[in-house]
């Protein structure tokens, strides 16, 4: 049986109602808030609990904007990615990555980001992602220029976070980059073992 959210590492599925307490615990970690949108207030237990349940009701049907658990192929949560900013009449889209800290640098993000591109290049017909990374974010702006996304364009003083603005920069790939990386991903093993994104 062939599952083509899986890959040699990781696969990618649907959140489940008890994964909230993994989602609850990350939530203390200010850095990662902080690398991924903000850092805000505080939440309960019943407020993240509610939020998976609601998530888990997302099918699919009304809107390719999805939430993706990372999970090594043992059945260990080790991140999550989101498919956002959907447009398919104009076939492009965005997404959001993160990975738990005791599972970066393994080569989950690279797979879990592969996964995803595949998927919505190859299955739903989509011809442009567009990641936006915060310009103090080291390990993302690596990450997605060893992938080969190219940078399209940097916007000033965007984002206010530890008492400084940061400039947001936005990497692109098309569908025939992906296909040119996809081949060479597939042959090269190594390739996985860099710097990952928070």
């Amino acid at each position: 049986m062939t599952n083509i959210f899986a890959g040699k590492k990781v696969r990618l599925r649907a959140i489940e109602t008890e994964d909230w307490p993994t989602h609850f615990a990350w939530n203390d970690d200010s850095e990662a808030a902080r690398n991924s949108y903000h850092i805000p207030f505080p939440e309960s237990s019943t407020a993240v609990k509610t939020w998976a349940e609601n998530t888990t009701k997302n099918t699919g049907e009304t809107s390719d904007n999805y939430h993706l658990q990372i999970e090594t192929l043992d059945g260990v949560l080790v991140g999550s990615i989101n498919s956002h900013s959907t447009n398919p009449r104009a076939g492009t889209f965005g997404y959001g990555l993160a990975i738990l800290p005791d599972h970066q640098r393994k080569g989950y993000a690279t797979e879990a980001v592969f996964l995803l591109l595949r998927y919505f290049f190859h299955e739903l017909r989509y011809q442009k992602c567009t990641v936006q990374v915060y310009s103090f974010n080291a390990s993302s702006l690596k990450l997605h220029e060893r992938m080969g996304f190219q940078q399209e364009g940097r916007l000033r003083r965007m984002v206010y976070t530890d008492g400084q603005f940061h400039d947001v920069i936005y990497f692109g790939i098309t569908r025939e980059e992906f296909e040119d990386l996809h081949i060479k991903h597939a042959n090269d093993d190594t390739s996985s073992t860099d710097a990952e994104a928070e």
